[in-house]
């Protein structure tokens, strides 16, 4: 574990593991153990860099609104601090997918592979109209909701109740309680997670914009959960593979959570990735040693 400075805000940074580098990044509200059940499954393999975004986790509070160019360029700094060299795979969880396929249009010469785990998808995306009035009334909400005590009496229970609800079966948190009590227990996770949900629709929208511009490069790969009822999602992901190019797997049984459910699946989707460009330079990519 450890600590480094992005503008200004302490993040908190693990590493795992040696060889190629891949950076797993959860999804909205989430922390850095939320992978815990990957990690060694890729340790012997990969060198594993996993960070808090602000406010969540062991992180510093934000000092801003998050935003998806934002997030990207945190992806890079993060990538920086852990002595990163050379092309990465990047794998993003729902809403993070968002923060990964940016990171990788952006950064093309840094990707070596995008792997986007049951990604958040808005075919429509428009941003808010209000974009003042919203963060000011976000910002309101979490300083009522501090001021009466919410995120120190409820904050681990409503993890721990998201967590049952977007796992097959409803399954229960891995999490051991005394991480999540000190990362959901804070006014500043919940101002993080007030933040992050009120400006997704604006990242969505940033997203749309950015396909517009900047080509991806790299090899995709879209794992996708399925729980056996779900068709519609599944042909949604299914357009988003074909979208941006990539291949689609499919993690069965599965809710939402897939590196809870399957990780074996998230592990395989990272490892079967080709990586670009091939080690030796060539033109074509090279599955994952």
């Amino acid at each position: 574990m450890t600590f480094t400075a992005i503008d200004g805000v302490p993040h908190h940074l693990r590493v795992d593991g040696s060889g190629p580098v891949c950076l797993l990044t959860p999804g909205l509200g989430m922390c850095w153990f939320d992978w815990d059940r990957v990690v060694p499954l890729l340790a012997r393999r990969r060198t594993v860099v996993r960070f808090d975004r602000p406010g969540l986790g062991l992180s510093g509070p934000a000092r801003a609104w998050p935003t998806l160019m934002g997030e990207a360029r945190r992806i890079a700094r993060v990538l920086d601090s852990a002595g990163a060299v050379g092309p990465v795979t990047v794998v993003g969880h729902s809403l993070a997918g968002f923060h990964c396929e940016a990171f990788a249009r952006l950064f093309p010469e840094r990707t070596a592979g995008l792997v986007l785990v049951d990604s958040s998808v808005e075919e429509a995306p428009r941003a808010c109209a209000a974009p003042v009035l919203r963060d000011a009334a976000t910002r309101a909400c979490g300083t009522l909701l501090s001021a009466a005590g919410v995120p120190r009496a409820l904050g681990p229970f409503v993890r721990r109740t998201a967590v049952r609800a977007g796992r097959y079966g409803g399954r229960g948190d891995p999490a051991p309680s005394g991480q999540v009590r000190r990362a959901y227990s804070t006014s500043r996770s919940l101002r993080a997670v007030l933040a992050e949900n009120a400006r997704y629709g604006d990242e969505a929208a940033e997203l749309a914009a950015l396909r517009d511009r900047f080509p991806l490069d790299a090899p995709v790969t879209v794992l996708a959960a399925d729980t056996g009822g779900g068709r519609r999602w599944l042909s949604r992901q299914r357009a988003l593979a074909e979208r941006l190019g990539g291949a689609l797997r499919v993690s069965a049984p599965s809710g939402h959570f897939v590196m809870l459910d399957r990780p074996r699946d998230v592990a395989d989707a990272v490892l079967d990735t080709p990586r670009w460009p091939s080690p030796a330079g060539g033109g074509s990519p090279t599955p994952g040693d």
